[in-house]
C-alpha cells in the first residue's frame, strides 16, 4: 500500500511537470522563419531542383539557366561540403527605377516603384500609373555569406536594395542635375552657390570686426541671419552615393533586429555589394567576400577584407573604451600566445590598440584572461567565437556559456570603393569578379584572374552565356574533385568545403548606354 502511495505521488509530481512544461511550450512557442529557405530567385528553381542542391557528397555546381541577368552577368554557386545542412550564402541582382515619391505608403499621392525584375521570364514585378517623369535606374548586384543560419543571408537578400533605393530617392533630385553641387542644406537657398566671383572678394574685404559682428549677430549688426561660415567643404555627388549605400547597410541591419522580435532571423551574414549609378560602379563591402576588377591582364582589387587581424586595433580601442564588453573572462590585449600562470612577473610581447608593433610588459594575473582577438588567418576569433567583424544580424550571438554579447564588436558599415567605368574603354573581356570567401580560401586573386581570362578568351565574345560558364568553371576550379582524401584541386590541394557564389559581371557595358535586362 505504502509503495502504491509513493507511485501515485511520484506519478503525480511527473505528470504536473509535464503538464506544465507542454503549457509553457504551447504559450511560448518557437517564432516563425520570416522566410522560408531558398536558393536566389534568378535561379528559378523548383522545390525538387532546391532540394538536389543542398547534395553535400555531390556538390553540384549551380548556374543560370537562361542569360537572364543585366549585362549578360554571369553567376554559379555550389554548397558546402557539410560545414552546415544549408547553403548560407545568398545573392541578388536586380535593376530598380529610382523615382521621386512620398516616402509615406498612406499618402495620396504615394505611387510603388515600377521594378525591372531579374526573374526569368517576367519583365517588370511592379507597374505605376502617373505622370512621367525624368528618373534614374541604378543597377544592383549582392552577395551574402551567411553564418549560424541562412535567416539573416535571406532577408538581407530580399530586403538591402529596397533601403539603398530608399536612401536615394533623397537625394534623387540633386543626382539628376550632375552639375549641380549637392547644398549644404536642402531647401535652403544658399548664397554660397550663387556667389559670382567679384562678390566672394568683397566678402573677404570685410574688417574682422565687422565680420564677427556680422556672424554673431550681435545687438546693432544689420546681420541679423544666423551665424554661417563662407568657407564651406565642397561635397561630391558621388559621395552623397556612397553615404546612401552606408545609411543603407545600416538601415538593413536595424530591420533584422525590429523583425527578430517576431519572426526567427537565424545567425548573421557578411555582405557585398554593387551599385552602378550614373557611370560609377560603388563597391560596398562588409565582411570578408571579395571583389577585383581584371582589366587588360591588370588586376585591381576592389575591396578590403575585415577580419579579426586587420580590425584587431578598432576592436581593442572599444574594448578599452568599455571593459565592461569583455565581462571578467577576456583581456583587449593580445600576445603571440596564452599567458600561463607561471608566466605571471615576466616580461612577455604584447600589443594593444595604440600599437602596430610589439613591445615587452610584464605579466599580470588579468593578462591570463582569454584574449580579446586569438588566432591566425582563417582561425582568428573575436571572443573566441566568430570569425568576422563586419555584416549584418548576429544580434543575439554570444560567447558559448556565457551573456557576453558578440554584437557591439561587429559593425554593420561597409567600405566602399568607386570605379568610374566611363574613364576606360573595357572590352569583352574586362570583367568584376565578386565572391564569397569560399573562392578566396582556395585561390588567389592571381590564380582567379588567370583563370578568368585564359576561359573567356577561348571563348565567341558574340556569346553572352559565356560569362555564366566562366562563374561555373571558377566554382569549379575552387570545389575541386572528390577524392580519397577528400577534395581536391589543382596541385593536389585541398579544394574549398564551404559554400562558394560567385558573379562575373562584363564591363563593357559601361562604355555606352545603360542596357536593359532582356
Amino acid at each position: 500500500m505504502m509503495m502504491t502511495r509513493v507511485r501515485s505521488a511520484v506519478s503525480s509530481i511527473i505528470g504536473g511537470i509535464m503538464a506544465s512544461g507542454s503549457s509553457a511550450q504551447e504559450t511560448h512557442p518557437d517564432p516563425p522563419p520570416r522566410f522560408p529557405y531558398s536558393r536566389p530567385d534568378f535561379l528559378a528553381l523548383s522545390p525538387d531542383e532546391v532540394e538536389c542542391s543542398a547534395d553535400h557528397i555531390s556538390r553540384p555546381i549551380l548556374i543560370l539557366k537562361e542569360t537572364k541577368l543585366p549585362w549578360a552577368t554571369g553567376y554559379a554557386e555550389v554548397i558546402n561540403a557539410g560545414k552546415s545542412t544549408l547553403n548560407e550564402d545568398q545573392a541578388c541582382c536586380e535593376v530598380v527605377e529610382l523615382r521621386k515619391r512620398p516616402a509615406d505608403p498612406s499618402s495620396p499621392s504615394y505611387t510603388p516603384t515600377r521594378r525591372r525584375s531579374s526573374l526569368p521570364g517576367t519583365d517588370i514585378l511592379e507597374t505605376i500609373e502617373s505622370t512621367e517623369v525624368k528618373e534614374l535606374n541604378f543597377h544592383y548586384w549582392a552577395l551574402f555569406d551567411g553564418h549560424g543560419g541562412s535567416g539573416a543571408a535571406v532577408f538581407a537578400a530580399k530586403f538591402l536594395h529596397l533601403h539603398i533605393e530608399e536612401q536615394l530617392q533623397e537625394v534623387l533630385e540633386i543626382l539628376q542635375n550632375p552639375a549641380l553641387q549637392p547644398p549644404t542644406c536642402l531647401g535652403e537657398d544658399n548664397p554660397v552657390h550663387h556667389l559670382h566671383p567679384s562678390a566672394g572678394c568683397s566678402q573677404r574685404g570685410l574688417s574682422r570686426a565687422a565680420s564677427l559682428r556680422g556672424a554673431a549677430g550681435a545687438p546693432g549688426s544689420p546681420n541679423t541671419m544666423a551665424p554661417r561660415f563662407f568657407m564651406e567643404k565642397k561635397i561630391k555627388q558621388e559621395s552623397l552615393v556612397v553615404g546612401a549605400v552606408e545609411n543603407a547597410f545600416k538601415e538593413m541591419d536595424a530591420h533584422i533586429a525590429r523583425e527578430r522580435t517576431g519572426y526567427s532571423i537565424s545567425g548573421g551574414c557578411t555582405a557585398l555589394v554593387v551599385v552602378y549609378l550614373l557611370g560609377k560602379l560603388y563597391v560596398a563591402n562588409a565582411g570578408d567576400s571579395r571583389a577585383l576588377i581584371v582589366r587588360g591582364g591588370e588586376i585591381l582589387p576592389m575591396s578590403s577584407s575585415f577580419t579579426p587581424e586587420s580590425e584587431r586595433q578598432r576592436l581593442q580601442f572599444l574594448a578599452h573604451l568599455q571593459p565592461s564588453l569583455l565581462g571578467n573572462d577576456f583581456t583587449n590585449l593580445e600576445f603571440p600566445r596564452r599567458v600561463t600562470k607561471k608566466e605571471v612577473g615576466k616580461r612577455m610581447l604584447y600589443r594593444d590598440f595604440t600599437m602596430n608593433g610589439w613591445a615587452y610588459k610584464t605579466v599580470q594575473e588579468e593578462d591570463l584572461k582569454f584574449p580579446l582577438v586569438f588566432g591566425e588567418g582563417k582561425k582568428a576569433r573575436v571572443l573566441a567565437t566568430i570569425g568576422i567583424t563586419r555584416g549584418l544580424g548576429d544580434h543575439d550571438l554570444k560567447v558559448h556559456d556565457s551573456d557576453i554579447a558578440i554584437k557591439p564588436f561587429l559593425s554593420c558599415s561597409p567600405e566602399v570603393k568607386i570605379y568610374n567605368l566611363p574613364q576606360f574603354e573595357h572590352a569583352a573581356d574586362d570583367v568584376m569578379i565578386l565572391a564569397t570567401d569560399g573562392l578566396w580560401d582556395v585561390l588567389s586573386n592571381q590564380e582567379v584572374a588567370e583563370a578568368v581570362s585564359g576561359f573567356l578568351g577561348n571563348c565567341d565574345p558574340d556569346d553572352q552565356h559565356r560569362y555564366t560558364m566562366a562563374a561555373q568553371d571558377l566554382v569549379m576550379k575552387a570545389r575541386g574533385v572528390l577524392r580519397d582524401r577528400g577534395w581536391r584541386i589543382a596541385g593536389d590541394r585541398l579544394g574549398s568545403g564551404d559554400d562558394i557564389s560567385v558573379f562575373i559581371i562584363p564591363l563593357m557595358h559601361g562604355n555606352g548606354q545603360q542596357p536593359q535586362p532582356s
